[in-house]
């Protein structure tokens, strides 16, 4: 497809009925309607009459389409635009074809996933067949929009047309760019974190929920992108995990709730995707939050799921994947981990019975998947496996080669898409297996069966049927294609941008106030303002702190704080990453070099130490102070929550205290000044200090990694509570706890 498809798209409306949209593929005119040639046999077939139920004709085209066409829709995987290469990348390897838009320069190299020969685009989606890719580039929306349509017209030029479609992480949040999590912010309307948005939820009402979801499907359809991997269902349970921030909180009510509105309004209804919506992929089943000491199952310290106290799966966890499922989420993402029996109390699954403890990461899991979530909770979707299960993060099925990863997984499991690398050739290896007695001469390893080591036909055409159906019903074979002009009006639409910005203001929480804020005009009159922001990395804090001097206009600023009468101090700690363990569990405490102990290969506390830093020069807020406070200066500072600090090394030199979570500095400083009176409520408990997560010599953490923080109190012992009956949640020099749903305003 050398020519710009964007600017040879063929457009057929149906009276009453669906649009055909088509740059080269044949459009059937019978009887005054319009049907697009989906099959390829020129004739209103099931597969290509729109009038059919999308589950029918999505199994009538499994029966057309070839096994290797089908093999090659079973992975999904990362890809490049070409004009936005991913960072890193060699200039000369980008080779674009003869419209700008697509790369079809080839790719040898190591990936976080594995090793592995990428071809061109075209290569990929004519020989390969692939037809599921992951976006993390972050285009203006006319040049994705013109991405999206020139893939669409390459797949058109196949024998059999299957659109193309293309997952992205969540873009509607303001906030770092992590690799895996929000690969890309800032062009589309940018609500704050997804704890930002529980906070401004839980303060100011759902309408907010109603108002981000609106907008993320507006964005998205607009430009094409009709696939997200989003959002995390998952209950924050233990705060050491570091993807925490991309949570609702640790309030399995209230996300609830907010599933129960942004899914229908994001996939268009709360039967399914509409053709005008966005399919969910709702993650990590059956809940990521409950890690044992905060270990992510990115790195092998963290493949656990421990449940410590009985019940806490049904009670805390599946909930809100429940709720996903009455919602008709389309697809639903296991995690990489495995439950522990050993570790874990009784838990039952929906029918009350004993619930089984396959040490399988749970895409491999068939008690979790094909028993409790599609069995017994009534999931209809399908199942995207996370990224890397087949080769990086295979816990529990290290003993099995590729093949037979992927076979058990699909096969035995019921995953329907495998996501990491385009395992094409190893998906052919295992429907050999099965058609060649493979195991009558290859030794089956042990505990497994041979039969669900293999992929079988029945299995392939249940997983394709699945995802081709989600195609259908969000009409992306009948009308794959988008105009850029329009994108770029679904992207820029007004209302949506001031919803985003009003919840930012909302979303901010007021934490500790002795009366200085709002810190009103008369209050600057005549007054000297120090203002700095700290972060992990001082480069980005000096950057940082010039932004921040630059919003506060024409405040009277001084550089010495001996000299000011309020210091403004913006803080920013930062703390591990999910890709790699720290040397001990993750620190949140807000400090700078605080020597730690290390933890051994099982995660136990070991006789090492090491240093964590979470804010480079945190012992100058202290000095700060002091120098304020001894002319009667005042203090106020805000903390940004991407987790639930300890916050015994900045609150109680603070005389008003704000919490943010990747909230616009200014939106924050439009409660500081009195512009917007405080609303936003905190999204979880902050616990009081490192006694509290304590975890003893055998890696049992004092409070239950499983359990949120609100209800940690009741399982911590009675020595190390308070005068109120309180132990866990941080309690600051005014007499507050900072507990879930805690926040004052003026």
């Amino acid at each position: 497809m050398a020519k710009k498809a964007s600017d040879h798209i063929r457009y057929y409306q149906n009276p009453r009925g669906a649009a055909i949209s088509s740059v080269s593929r044949r459009v059937i005119e019978r009887d005054g309607l319009y049907f697009k040639d989906i099959d390829g046999t020129g004739e209103v077939t099931p597969v290509n009459d729109w009038r059919r139920p999308s589950k029918e004709r999505a199994e009538a085209y499994v029966k057309c389409l070839t096994v290797e066409e089908k093999i090659g829709q079973l992975f999904i995987s990362d890809w490049r635009m070409g004009r936005y290469p991913a960072p890193g990348t060699d200039p000369g390897a980008v080779r674009l074809d003869e419209s700008g838009t697509l790369d079809e320069g080839e790719f040898r190299g190591k990936t976080i996933f594995g090793d592995q020969y990428l071809p061109g685009t075209s290569v990929l989606l004519k020989e390969w067949f692939a037809r599921h890719l992951i976006l993390r580039a972050n285009p203006t929306p006319e040049d994705l929009a013109d991405f999206l349509n020139q893939l669409q017209a390459v797949a058109e030029e196949c024998v059999h047309f299957v659109p193309v479609s293309v997952a992205s992480n969540s873009r509607n949040e303001n906030g770092e760019v992590v690799f895996g999590m929000n690969d890309a912010a800032g062009v589309f309307a940018s609500w704050p974190g997804t704890l930002g948005i529980a906070a401004a939820v839980r303060g100011s009402g759902i309408e907010i929920a109603d108002q981000f979801a609106d907008a993320v499907r507006r964005s998205w359809n607009g430009t094409g992108l009709r696939k997200g991997y989003m959002y995390m269902a998952d209950v924050m349970t233990d705060p050491r995990w570091q993807r925490s921030f991309g949570t609702f909180g640790e309030d399995p009510a209230l996300i609830s709730e907010i599933c129960e509105h942004i899914i229908p309004r994001i996939q268009g209804s709360a039967e399914g995707v509409t053709k005008d919506g966005v399919a969910m992929t709702i993650k990590h089943f059956p809940g990521g939050g409950a890690r044992e000491n905060g270990f992510d199952p990115h790195y092998a310290m963290g493949q656990w799921n421990v449940y410590q106290t009985e019940g806490s799966l049904q009670k805390y966890h599946l909930p809100v994947f429940q709720t996903a499922v009455n919602c008709s989420v389309s697809s639903i993402m296991p995690y990489y981990a495995k439950p522990s029996k050993e570790k874990s109390a009784s838990q039952t699954d929906l029918n009350g019975a004993p619930m089984e403890m396959q040490p399988f990461g749970f895409a491999y899991n068939k008690p979790f998947i094909d028993g409790l979530l599609r069995g017994q909770m009534g999931f209809r979707g399908y199942i995207n496996s996370d990224t890397g299960i087949v080769h990086n993060m295979s816990w529990g099925v290290e003993m099995l080669d590729q093949p037979e990863r992927i076979g058990f997984a699909v096969n035995h499991a019921g995953v329907d898409l495998i996501s990491g690398l385009f395992d094409h050739e190893y998906g052919m290896e295992a429907y050999r297996r099965g058609k060649n007695d493979y195991y009558e001469s290859h030794r089956v390893p042990d505990g497994f069966a041979g039969e669900d080591l293999v992929l079988t036909d029945e299995a392939i055409d249940r997983a394709v049927s699945r995802t081709l159906t989600e195609m259908f019903e969000l009409g992306m074979f009948d009308d794959p294609y988008r105009d850029p002009v329009k994108a770029v009006e679904a992207v820029t639409y007004r209302e949506d941008w001031e919803h985003a910005m009003d919840a930012h203001r909302k979303s901010v929480t007021l934490l500790k106030n002795d009366g200085v804020l709002p810190l009103t005009q008369n209050k600057l009159t005549g007054r000297k303002v120090y203002a700095e922001a700290f972060h992990k990395n001082p480069q980005a804090a000096e950057k940082l702190t010039g932004q921040l001097k630059g919003l506060l206009g024409g405040a009277a600023l001084t550089e010495d704080p001996a000299e000011a009468d309020y210091a403004l101090l913006m803080l920013f700690p930062s703390s591990g990453e999910y890709f790699n363990a720290t040397p001990g569990y993750l620190e949140l405490a807000v400090c700078d070099g605080k020597i730690v102990c290390n933890v051994d290969e099982a995660g136990r506390p070991a006789t090492g130490t090491h240093t964590e830093t979470t804010l480079a020069g945190a012992g100058r807020i202290p000095q700060i102070a002091e120098a304020v406070r001894g002319h009667g200066g005042k203090v106020i500072m805000n903390v940004n929550f991407t987790l639930a600090w300890e916050l015994g090394g900045a609150e109680p030199y603070a005389d008003a205290l704000l919490a943010g979570y990747d909230t616009y500095p200014s939106a924050t400083l439009d409660v500081i000044f009195g512009r917007f009176a405080p609303a936003g409520r905190l999204p979880f408990t902050l616990p009081r200090g490192d006694e509290v997560l304590r975890v003893d010599a055998n890696g049992v953490c004092i409070s239950p990694n499983d359990v949120p923080g609100y209800d940690k109190d009741r399982y911590l012992p009675d020595f190390m509570k308070d005068e109120n009956g309180k132990a866990y949640a941080y309690r600051d020099t005014a007499g507050n706890y900072y507990e879930l749903n805690f926040g004052l305003s003026y």
